[in-house]
């Protein structure tokens, strides 16, 4: 099944397509990972859907095509994107502006170009299979040979969170679990499952990340 339905997949997201969830309507360009034909995106959402976000400081790290930074903008929490890939900074720009919600944008590696700040949220969709990216789009998929990525973001993350923060990512069954904890763990974090959802083609886990 998969076989047959990658190569039209591929033709359909090669060119910018328009897509809304819900009330929200997004354009998103071939070089950004498209939340509608994906699993990840939408299991995010709908457990960061659970949180009170009013007046909470929010952060999408990754954000993609943004789609869960503006629903976040649209409960009415204090929301910052950041991606390192400069079309999806682009478009995020034109989809906030087209939703009527305000976010501060940052290209940046991981936290690299972000004002150290304790953030109440952060939601991570994080590239998870091991290979070196090579393009824009890569960088939604490809967390490095090593997993580079979460050596980085675990390193990092301290200086983003408080006590009371909540991280929250998803993963699949098709990534290496194992390594990701012990990124965690070598900087002071621990996992917690939350919750596990069963797809067609796979399984997506959303993890709680807190400090040991």
């Amino acid at each position: 099944m998969a076989r047959t339905y990658r190569p039209m997949l591929v033709k359909y997201l090669s060119k910018t397509r328009r897509y809304n969830y819900k009330d929200i309507e997004l354009e998103i360009p071939p070089e950004v990972f498209h939340p509608g034909f994906f699993s990840s995106t939408q299991l995010l959402l709908r457990y960061i859907d659970t949180f009170p976000l009013q007046g909470k400081t929010f952060l999408e790290l990754g954000a993609g095509s943004g789609l869960i930074a503006i629903h976040a903008a649209k409960k009415n929490a204090v929301v910052t994107a950041s991606d390192i890939n400069p079309v999806a900074i682009e478009y995020l720009r034109k989809n906030s502006s087209r939703n009527k919600v305000k976010i501060e944008m940052i290209q940046s590696d991981l936290f690299k170009n972000i004002l150290p700040t304790k953030f109440d949220t952060i939601a991570i969709n994080p590239p998870y299979y091991k290979k070196q990216p090579q393009s824009l789009l890569d960088h939604a998929w490809y967390c490095g040979e090593n997993g580079e990525y979460f050596t980085k973001l675990f390193e990092q993350l301290t200086e983003y969170v408080h006590e009371s923060s909540a991280v929250i990512m998803v993963l699949c069954d098709g990534c290496d679990i194992a390594m990701i904890e012990k990124a965690a763990a070598t900087n002071g974090f621990n996992f917690q499952l939350m919750q596990t959802k069963q797809y067609l083609l796979e399984k997506n886990f959303i993890y709680k990340i807190g400090r040991k």
